[in-house]
């Protein structure tokens, strides 16, 4: 059988290949945030509101009044956990089903640029010298262990960095450092093996798909400290300038050739939404009317998609495909899922019987996004496995395998990435400088006290 080729997020670093028509196989940006826990936004008016300048009423007779409340304690803000689990579902299903449409109903990372870069400015009250280096030291170590494990598959399968058509020579093996400080494109092969092999000849360029996220992650981290300034002394200049690059460096008027153009169109690009993360933190959006900023927003994301509709990709409307399409969509739909934050302390109602995932999977953010693509690709081996029993030499079922492929390897997909968050996800903890934890979905925080769950400052 043809295995099918996973799709990438985008991501102008790494020239995806996409999902071929053939036999279902897939296509790969935080977001994995580790930052520190974002408490709820203080309401206005509350324990230290306006006293009235009048003399107090006679006490009246009877049982003494209740005392008051204590103030609930800073935690998880739990609608941002929710927006970033969702961001990692979405990017799983896009990058194992490669539907353009997705790109649309939920532009994930946007969402997550967005959400650190809420986490970056609350933050960025410590000396950012420090900030810096803490976001850094919590990003660094669970790359270092998915970079060693895909270098060795790939050296193990007779890879030359020298010998690299794009970075041969001494840069090729240069170039390598890129797998463990992410300031520019790895190099990889596009080709490694056979086609009819354990896994589809262009899973590197798969596996190393997700880093371009790491390095827009980091170039925005180093950068916030000036970005937050420049906000706080030129808001809306600050916010809306990305978008203007955009307009600029994503639409062909300047190209920057190569890898940079590459990292500045990504810097550009999801500036606006890293710098919305600002706005949220500093209550510069809860200032705004909710209605001029959804009318306005509504404006922005129908000109993205006017202007994606004349700039279709290969892949039709997959914004990932068209900057600035990409740009403006990502920036309204980002501004009216801020609008509305309710900044919940606990999930209500129904999304309650959620909350472990999603617990979980922030908790493991960067393990679920740099191991998920190389995971769908993994699938395919286990569900050729079946193509090996007795009774798929009739037609029927071999053919309801074949009609049913991308099912299985999405419902497969799931398992393993929960492998992956065992095997691999404390190693988040060491770099947050916690005790390792294998499954940290909260329950056991729950148990004596919801504020038991561990910081993340």
């Amino acid at each position: 059988m043809t295995h099918p080729t996973p799709a990438t997020d985008g991501q102008n670093g790494f020239r995806p290949t996409r999902p071929m028509p053939q036999v279902p196989f897939p296509q790969v940006p935080f977001e994995p945030e580790r930052g520190p826990v974002r408490g709820p936004a203080p309401e206005p008016g509350g324990a230290q509101g306006h006293v009235p300048d009048q003399a107090p009423a006679p006490a009246s007779p009877g049982p003494a009044a209740a005392p008051a409340a204590a103030p609930k304690k800073p935690g998880r803000d739990r609608y941002l956990d929710l927006l970033r689990s969702i961001a990692l579902v979405r990017v799983v299903c896009y990058h194992l089903f490669g539907w353009a449409w997705l790109t649309i109903l939920f532009p994930s990372m946007g969402v997550m640029f967005a959400l650190a870069g809420s986490l970056m400015a609350r933050s960025l009250n410590r000396p950012a010298l420090g900030v810096i280096r803490g976001r850094i030291r919590r990003l660094l170590p669970p790359m270092w262990a998915f970079s060693v494990v895909v270098l060795a598959l790939m050296f193990f399968g007779g890879w030359n960095p020298g010998k690299d058509p794009d970075n041969g020579g001494t840069w090729g093996w240069i170039s390598l450092v890129n797998y463990f400080f992410p300031v520019g494109a790895p190099s990889f092969p596009w080709h490694l093996g056979s086609s009819a092999g354990l896994l589809e000849d262009t899973w590197p360029s798969q596996a190393a798909g997700p880093l371009w996220y790491l390095r827009a992650y980091l170039w925005f981290v180093i950068a916030s400290p000036l970005l937050l300034w420049a906000f706080r002394k030129v808001p809306w200049a600050t916010l809306l300038a990305p978008l203007a690059l955009t307009a600029v460096v994503g639409t062909g008027i300047v190209t920057i050739p190569g890898e940079t153009g590459n990292a500045v169109t990504d810097f550009c690009v999801y500036g606006s939404c890293w710098v919305l993360g600002f706005a949220h933190h500093e209550g510069m959006l809860a200032k705004v009317p909710r209605y001029l900023a959804v009318s306005c927003s509504a404006i922005v994301m129908a000109f993205g998609l006017w202007w994606a509709s004349g700039h279709l990709g290969p892949d039709g409307w997959d914004l990932n495909d068209i900057p600035l399409a990409q740009a403006t969509w990502s920036f309204g739909f980002v501004v009216i899922l801020l609008q509305y934050s309710p900044s919940w302390q606990q999930l209500p109602g129904r999304l309650a019987k959620w909350d472990p995932l999603i617990t979980l999977s922030n908790n493991r953010a960067v393990t679920i996004y740099l191991w998920h693509n190389m995971l769908i690709m993994a699938t395919v081996p286990i569900i050729d496995l079946a193509y090996n029993l007795p009774f798929m030499d009739d037609a029927r079922w071999s053919g309801a395998l074949d009609s049913t492929y991308m099912l299985w390897m999405f419902v497969l997909t799931w398992p393993l990435i929960a492998l992956a968050v065992v095997g691999t996800g404390w190693i988040e903890d060491l770099a947050a400088k916690r005790s390792p934890r294998l499954w940290p979905d909260g329950t056991k925080g729950r148990k004596g006290t919801r504020g038991g769950r561990s910081r993340k400052g």
